[in-house]
């Protein structure tokens, strides 16, 4: 499937990949991917991101998802489901990072002195990889660009396309921004 990549959207990947190891991380997140994707810039999915005030919204898209990831990967509607039944999901946090130390539910805290070889990918990253084929098929395109990603990272659920909804990023908007449709 790589193959079939864009110079763009390999890009994204390997910038995935590079954040993830700057970080110590386990495995290359969707966080990692979609961040990495902001980094470029001349590329269809850039301008969809600038033409929908992504970009100028980067810091609290970045907030978003570090509070997200203190939440043990909880995105803001699960925290609000769970809420709705009486479970407050900030005070399970407090009470966590006060008898473990604060990040705990973070994840990836691992000793990372062991790792020599590539960071695998986790499996959202993979769903979303693996969209992206599947809308550029379904747009008739014989390539997957970057544009591919953003509208599979858009459609995917979880905590990167709650952030990017939140930030007027949801699938509809990327795709109007993207084709005009």
């Amino acid at each position: 499937m790589f193959e079939r990549f864009t110079k763009d959207a390999r890009g994204v990947v390997t910038g995935a990949v590079t954040r993830a190891e700057r970080a110590g991380a386990d495995s290359v997140s969707v966080e990692y991917l979609l961040l990495a994707l902001l980094d470029r810039q001349g590329t269809r999915a850039s301008f969809a991101l600038a033409a929908l005030g992504v970009v100028d919204r980067r810091a609290e898209l970045e907030a978003a998802l570090a509070a997200a990831r203190r939440r043990g990967g909880l995105s803001t509607a699960d925290a609000e489901a769970l809420a709705g039944i009486g479970i407050d999901v900030t005070e399970i946090v407090a009470r966590v990072e006060e008898a473990h130390g604060p990040g705990a539910l973070e994840g990836d805290r691992k000793d990372k002195s062991w790792w020599a070889g590539r960071r695998s990918f986790a499996r959202e990253s993979k769903d979303v990889l693996e969209k992206s084929l599947r809308i550029a098929v379904g747009r008739g395109d014989r390539h997957i660009g970057d544009e591919h990603l953003l509208l599979a990272m858009a459609a995917t659920p979880g905590v990167v396309a709650d952030v990017l909804a939140q930030c007027g990023a949801g699938y509809g908007a990327v795709e109007r921004a993207l084709y005009g449709e």
